[in-house]
Parts: C-alpha cells; structure tokens; sequence
C-alpha cells in the first residue's frame, strides 16, 4: 500500500508579476480536481485551468478554464507551464495516473514552478475482508485463474482488460464508464459490459453481486467513497477480492482533500 502522506508543507512565495492573476494548471480528472477547480474558479485574482487527459470523450464540465489532450510529456508539460506563465501546478491526476505524476515533477523542476500532489487515502481492508493485493492487472488475473473464479464483476477501467484475456474459464461482468474497444472486448472469453458511472449505493452494489451471481470482485485501489461501496458489499457477502495497488508517487508536497490544497496554496492566492 501507497505510504501515509505526512504533513502538507506550505508552498514557496508565488513569483506573480505585476497585477495579472495567479495561474493555477490542475491536472485533472478526479473528483479532487473537480473540487479544487470550482473553488479557486469565482475567487478574485485567481485563473484556473484544469486539463484533462482526453481519456474519457465526455469529461464532466470543469470550473474555470478547461483543455483536453496530452502535453507531449514532462519537456511538452514545461513548454506549456513557461508559455502559459503558470504560477501553480496542481497534480489531481488519478491514483492509477502512474506517468504524469512524474512528468510534472520533472516539469516542476525545471521551470521552478511550485507543484502540489493531491491524492485521495487508499482503501484499507477492515475485519472481514478477503483482499488478495497484486502488484498490477497481469497479477490480477492470474490470481482470478488461481482463485478458479467462475463470475467475476471487474471493475479496472476500459482501457486495461487486456490482461484477463487468459482468464478463460471466467465469465467478467465488465463495468466501466464508457463501452471498452470491441477489439480488445472480443479477446475476453465470456463478458458482458454494464455501463455505469459512479457514485454506488451499497444497496445498489448488494444487488448487483446477488443477481450476477458473482463470487469474486476485481478492481484497482482508487480510495474514495464514490465506488467504495462494492468492497463493503462483497465484505457482506464474504467474497473474495482482488486489489491492484497503486503505483508509487514521487517524493514532495502531498494532499488528501480539497481543503488540505486550499490550504498548502494560501500562501500564493491574493
């Protein structure tokens, strides 16, 4: 499991020139950004952008400005930082994000630019859990052969099934935002896509688990209470689950919620 966050040290003077407003970049995607954004939006003397990997075709509508798309990596990340004159830079990208936490840190680094890393708490298994914690999605299929599953609700992201096409005496109950590449769709043994956006119920999750007849969960360690509640079912329901962990974060200033960032950016607001 991801290390415990110590505290949040303050971020250093913003080099604001003149009367032109602060400049916060929220890398962004998650509820996180999505908060951050809506409450340095209608504050005076602040611009905010927050950017969004394009992995998702309809992100949900951000506060202030918005701009979708890949910056080319960390040299593409400080070309746009210099260019945009950008103050602060915020990185709410998702747990599983694994690169661009890196490009901005080496983007920081370069242009001198302060950075805040905002990550939610992981999940932590509570008395009557089953968790078998992997390593990545390979390791979570493999433990799903092991297991000898036969339903399997799987809930890792659209984009990252291609692993559990070895997994073909398993039937997966593929749940995602939006509907996964047929191509790679056809390489799973026996699937079916449920197209659901979060936040679930427990009440909901407890349904879902009975009338799938499932008797195995796989999903990746985002923390956060908007689909927290399928660990809570399958813990009611003594299933076994397997867990991806999250990948490692770089070394520096670190949040959990959208007040910890308030506060470590106080320091560079008007």
């Amino acid at each position: 499991m991801a290390p415990e966050p110590g505290p949040v040290p303050p971020a250093r003077p913003s080099g604001q020139a003149g009367n032109r407003p602060v400049r916060v970049l929220v890398l962004g995607g998650t509820t996180e950004a999505s908060g951050l954004a809506r409450a340095l939006a209608d504050r005076p003397g602040v611009e905010v952008t927050t950017s969004f990997a394009g992995r998702t075709t309809a992100p949900a509508a951000a506060a202030g400005r918005a701009r979708v798309g890949g910056f080319g990596g960390a040299d593409g990340l400080a070309t746009y930082l210099r260019d945009e004159g950008v103050d602060v830079l915020v990185d709410a990208t998702h747990p599983f994000a694994a690169r661009m936490r890196w490009h901005a840190v080496a983007a920081a680094e370069a242009t001198g630019v302060s950075r805040l890393r905002v990550e939610r708490p992981a999940w932590a298994p509570e008395p009557g859990d089953r968790w078998t914690v992997v390593a990545d999605l390979d390791a979570a299929a493999a433990a799903v052969r092991a297991g000898r599953y036969r339903r399997v609700l799987l809930t890792t992201g659209r984009t990252e099934l291609a692993p559990f096409a070895v997994c073909r005496d398993t039937w997966l109950l593929v749940r995602s935002v939006e509907a996964p590449d047929p191509a790679v769709l056809a390489t799973l043994a026996d699937a079916e896509v449920l197209l659901a956006r979060g936040p679930f119920t427990v009440e909901g999750e407890r349904a879902l688990l009975d009338e799938r007849a499932i008797d195995a969960v796989v999903t990746k360690n985002s923390g956060g209470a908007a689909t927290g509640a399928k660990l809570v079912a399958a813990r009611e329901r003594g299933l076994p689950v397997v867990l991806v962990d999250r990948p490692p974060s770089p070394p520096g200033p670190r949040a959990e919620t959208v007040a910890e960032a308030l506060a470590w950016l106080a320091p560079h607001l008007p």
